[in-house]
């Protein structure tokens, strides 16, 4: 953390910066290399030689009436998205549904960053050209999940731990060549299971030790411990859960000298479990999400990027607009992956003749959205489809 104070305000990140293939090699200069003390050991060194690349390329994510399109199902989870359209799992049809996500024309007035899964980083459009490129021309920051997914947890109360640490500083490097500029590792944490301090000290831990190693690479790590909906808690519970378990994650955090300028958030909002008989209004969870940013996190952290965690497309962003009403700290925008998809899927349907019906879905989605990260939504005109529940009992990536 001593190094925070130590940064001057940096200007947003031009797209020319992360380009694919561009190595942006630095020297380590004795203004680039900050101590955590005059005393402390070469091992305590924090190395910032991607100090202001970094910063830049959070301020470009989390910059006004723009969010993240989270695109990152695993290959798994992406082919249960197109089964629900009676389409097959093959790389043909998950490259066309990437297609058509990528290229919606002006996607990029409403979004800054899309985070990929690793056969996307690497994947052309059906056209030939590379999802990155069509990306970066589209003013669209990509990103990449890097965790491997949940495990089960050994001594817990049937918890999970997210594994994916062993070579990650080369999987890091390597995606910041093919163009990648910010990370993704999701773990949860369950409220019905515990959580136990076990589970929650393996989240925070886990989640510290992926950021430093990230921005090591030159890679924006998204931080997200997600407090999953499972359950029939009330909202206080919630509130009482997601301190303890962003005290935890911050505190490693500074142990693990993660520069909280160069970081994104990505956590749940407070809300009731989703099988909670009393519902909150979209101006409790903001009320109770706010006053939970205010008490745990450090103004330095340029953005809040909330996941939707299976609330409906609507239900989404009318909370996400009730946290913009006034102003904020931090950018509070969206990284919302069912919430921005779920009309735009069905309304495809795996047919040709449909995507540009699809692409305006989405396009919609994101410009509500994008009303709601300047507090200016109003939830008109919704269609039905958007107001329906996405919530998965046990969802996994």
């Amino acid at each position: 953390m001593a190094s925070a104070s130590l940064l001057k305000s940096s200007p947003v990140l031009d797209k020319s910066e992360w380009v694919k293939g561009q190595t942006l090699l630095r020297q380590p200069s004795v203004s680039s290399v900050v101590r955590c003390h005059p005393s402390a050991t070469s091992g305590l060194t924090i190395r910032a030689s991607y100090a202001d690349e970094l910063v830049k390329t959070a301020k470009t994510v989390a910059s006004p009436g723009r969010g993240i399109l989270a695109m990152d199902e695993s290959n798994a989870t992406c082919g249960k998205r197109l089964a629900s359209i009676g389409l097959e799992n093959t790389e043909a049809n998950r490259q066309a549904y990437r297609t058509l996500l990528v290229t919606v024309p002006d996607l990029g007035n409403y979004v800054s960053g899309a985070i990929l899964f690793e056969e996307t980083l690497y994947q052309s459009t059906v056209d030939g050209k590379k999802i990155v490129d069509v990306l970066v021309e589209q003013n669209i920051v990509p990103g990449i999940k890097v965790d491997k997914g949940l495990v089960p947890l050994a001594g817990s109360n049937d918890e999970s731990w997210c594994q994916g640490l062993d070579g990650l500083a080369s999987r890091t490097a390597a995606y910041y060549q093919q163009g990648a500029r910010f990370a993704k590792w999701r773990t949860v944490v369950s409220i019905p299971n515990g959580p136990s301090a076990l589970a929650v000290k393996e989240a925070a831990w886990g989640l510290a030790r992926y950021a430093a190693i990230s921005q090591d690479s030159g890679l924006v790590p998204i931080v997200e411990p997600e407090i999953l909906l499972d359950g029939e808690h009330g909202i206080d519970r919630t509130f009482e859960v997601a301190q303890a378990v962003w005290a935890e994650v911050f505190f490693y955090l500074a142990q693990n000298n993660v520069l909280f300028e160069g970081i994104l958030l990505k956590p749940s909002m407070v809300t009731p479990g989703a099988e909670c008989k009393e519902r909150a209004t979209p101006e409790q969870v903001a009320d109770y999400t706010l006053k939970l940013l205010q008490r745990r996190i450090p103004p330095a952290v340029p953005g809040i990027m909330f996941l939707s965690g299976g609330q409906s497309e609507v239900e989404a962003t009318l909370n996400l607009n009730a946290m913009n009403q006034s102003p904020n700290p931090w950018h509070v925008s969206f990284s919302y992956a069912r919430a921005l998809q779920n009309t735009c899927l069905k309304t495809w349907g795996g047919r040709p003749e449909n995507v540009k019906a699809a692409q305006e879905a989405l396009l919609i989605r994101a410009k509500a959205n994008s009303l709601a990260q300047l507090g200016k939504y109003t939830g008109e005109g919704e269609s039905e489809e958007a107001k329906k529940e996405l919530f998965v009992k046990g969802y996994v990536y």
